[in-house]
């Protein structure tokens, strides 16, 4: 009978449009991170080390992910070599230890909405780092490149207000729920705490976010097996944290979970934002693409205000409001400028062939060049 019942949902779940299928499997994609954020805070709050952590997070994330590397990309993995090592060593330093040590630092002094908000301003920083080391070309001639340009100007601006302006609070809920768990007490909020350095740290975090991206890009060339790239990163960010850890931590208290609470964040971080997350984002690049994936990024932070808002009792300030808004205005206008960018590389395979009957011989190497796309491939986009 379970056998039964198992082969009808999965034919009810095959009947819906794959169209979507891919809009539920997103919607999904942002609940799972925005409680990420939340989970996250509440074990700050509880007063886990922001150490011991991701430690445990990526402990969890490495045993999930290896399996399905080591078996799914057996035939395509290219040897092991120490040039190889080196580079998946770095990619962990900024993929892996920098960006969630800087996260959690951020989130410690500041809240889980602007903690979201903030990260996306990830894709226009990252356009800004390719065309700084001429990875990617800015056409300023063009409406796609004055979009981006343009749209990593409001994610700046959008950062930078978040960080030096927190103004007067916009929204205050004026009671708690009366069934709301000790355990979220206070969760939303980051009294007491330097909340301009928070920021400072969620830009760091951003930052490190980017740079990951376009180190990734080039050690995907070489190496083209994905799951295998982000094994060998955990595997290696793991390793970082651990002595990090290991050194700065010296109370043995620290390493311990103390409640079943803890136990759920940590495990909540590993499989969920490190691994199940992972695999639907994969599925959704594949099938609806990268900007399909990205334009999804504001409702996360819109799905973190509300539990926030109405489970925590957050409050929310002018100056986050402006902020967040001027970054998600920027991350559209970035979105759009690589969807139109593409618009115009495939009108520009069609031209090429019409342009060689009429007599106007290239090279091959000057049509290659002429068509090279910019880096953010589509795995890299989806933040």
């Amino acid at each position: 009978m379970a056998d039964t019942g198992s082969t009808s949902s999965r034919r009810m779940w095959c009947s819906v449009p794959e169209r979507v299928q891919l809009h539920l499997a997103m919607l999904a994609l942002q609940f799972g991170y925005a409680g990420f954020h939340v989970v996250s805070r509440a074990a700050l709050n509880m007063g886990i080390s922001k150490l011991v952590f991701p430690v445990y997070r990526n402990i969890i994330a490495l045993l999930l992910l290896a399996p399905f590397a080591y078996f799914l990309e057996k035939k395509e993995r290219p040897a092991l070599t120490l040039s190889f090592v080196v580079q998946f060593f770095l990619l962990a330093l900024v993929g892996i230890t920098a960006n969630q040590g800087f996260y959690l630092l951020g989130l410690d002094n500041t809240s889980p909405t602007f903690a979201s908000a903030i990260q996306n301003s990830v894709p226009a920083i990252t356009f800004l780092m390719a065309a700084v080391l001429r990875i990617e070309q800015v056409r300023l001639n063009r409406k796609d490149g004055l979009a981006k340009v343009l749209g990593t100007i409001l994610c700046v601006a959008g950062a930078s207000v978040i960080t030096l302006y927190k103004g007067p609070t916009i929204y205050s809920p004026s009671t708690r729920p009366d069934n709301t768990p000790p355990l979220f007490l206070s969760l939303g909020d980051a009294k007491g705490k330097n909340w301009t350095l928070g920021c400072v740290y969620l830009i760091g975090h951003c930052l490190s976010w980017s740079a990951w991206l376009v180190l990734q890009a080039p050690v995907l060339k070489k190496y083209p097996a994905r799951l295998s790239v982000t094994s060998y990163t955990c595997f290696f960010g793991l390793i970082q944290f651990l002595i990090i850890a290991l050194v700065i931590e010296r109370n043995s208290q620290a390493w311990l979970i103390h409640s079943g609470a803890e136990l759920f964040s940590v495990f909540y971080a590993g499989v969920v934002a490190s691994g199940i997350a992972f695999a639907v984002q994969i599925w959704c690049i594949d099938r609806g693409g990268p900007v399909f994936v990205a334009v999804y990024q504001p409702v996360q932070t819109l799905v973190v205000a509300i539990m926030a808002s109405v489970a925590l009792g957050e409050e929310f300030y002018l100056g986050g409001i402006i902020g967040a808004v001027l970054i998600i205005s920027g991350l559209y206008f970035v979105l759009w400028g690589k969807n139109e960018e593409k618009k115009f590389a495939a009108k520009e395979k069609v031209a090429i062939p019409s342009t060689a009957e009429h007599g106007n011989v290239r090279t091959s190497s000057h049509i290659k060049s002429s068509l090279t796309q910019p880096l953010l491939p589509p795995s890299t986009e989806s933040v």
